[in-house]
């Protein structure tokens, strides 16, 4: 039973590091909440307390820079409100429709457009806006993978080296 539990452990944490790029999945939160479920079922013998609060404290660290990440980037290049809800809206119908790609392309596009039609802006600013969105979107996502791996990668360590004496994770 132990190694279904810990494969299934591993099945989230890699769907939560799918949803650090898919703005749909709250990726960080899905693996925390597989390491919190996976310590409270092997009793808290490979991490303790100590991980969970610290790499908790990191979850809450990436909620702010990826909300941070993509309002600086598109405040920066010269965004209204609308373009920001363009870009979320445009991430989602392309990830939705035509994957990866259509989630990179649907967060410019999106922020573009939501920018020409909502704000009456011409196309050189909503060019400027998209480009900025996409920036940003991008800056959060690689900071939202990084620590994804980052905490994965503290989870295996624990794993193989056992004990609530393990040290915190260095990201």
């Amino acid at each position: 039973m132990d190694i279904v539990v810990l494969i299934l452990a591993f099945i989230v944490m890699l769907i939560g590091l799918g949803g650090t790029i898919l703005p749909v999945l709250p990726g960080i939160p899905i693996i925390w909440i597989s390491m919190l479920g996976y310590g409270w079922y092997s009793g808290w013998d490979k991490y303790g307390l100590t991980a969970m609060i610290v790499s908790g404290l990191l979850v809450a660290l990436s909620v702010a820079v990826d909300q941070l990440a993509s309002v600086m980037g598109a405040k920066k290049f010269g965004a209204s409100r609308a373009g920001m809800i363009g870009s979320f809206v445009g991430a989602i119908a392309g990830a939705i429709f035509f994957n990866i790609i259509g989630l990179i392309l649907g967060t410019f596009l999106g922020a573009m457009a939501f920018e020409m039609i909502f704000s009456g802006r011409n196309i050189r600013a909503s060019l400027a806006s998209g480009t900025g969105a996409l920036l940003g979107f991008l800056a959060g996502s690689m900071f939202k993978f990084m620590l994804g791996m980052g905490l994965i990668a503290y989870f295996i360590f624990a794993l193989i080296f056992g004990g609530s004496s393990a040290p915190p994770p260095v990201l």
